[in-house]
């Protein structure tokens, strides 16, 4: 009965201090970074910015913690298997997906920027 007992506080603990019921809203705020990323990308209408705006999205997001890094890593998979699957090649979706990984690993998204392109973003 102890050790159960031991074992019950030792997860309690551990649970506590992971923090998980952060989760959900570190997901839910990831999203959000992503869909703004895509939406000043449409607004920006930059040429060669795709990359920057991919890296911004994931680094925004990965910085909420683990749930914004889970969010933006499934938003960013999904999208680029649409995009296989629709217009564009392989080539092009792994030089986005390069961009997708730089920015969810603390990257800085200034690596991929281009030139002129609006200090708005």
């Amino acid at each position: 009965m102890k050790l159960i007992l031991a074992v019950l506080v030792l997860v309690l603990v551990v649970e506590t201090q992971a923090q998980w019921y952060r989760y959900p809203g570190q997901a839910i705020g990831g999203a959000k970074d992503m869909w703004r990323a895509y939406r000043d990308m449409r607004q920006a209408n930059w040429k060669h910015s795709d990359k920057y705006f991919h890296a911004r999205g994931n680094y925004d997001a990965a910085r909420r913690g683990p749930g914004g890094r889970w969010a933006a890593e499934v938003i960013s998979d999904a999208r680029e298997a649409m995009q296989i699957l629709t217009r564009r090649g392989h080539s092009d979706s792994e030089a986005d997906q390069e961009a997708n990984r730089w920015g969810r690993n603390g990257g800085d998204p200034n690596r991929y920027r281009p030139e002129k392109l609006p200090k708005k973003y």
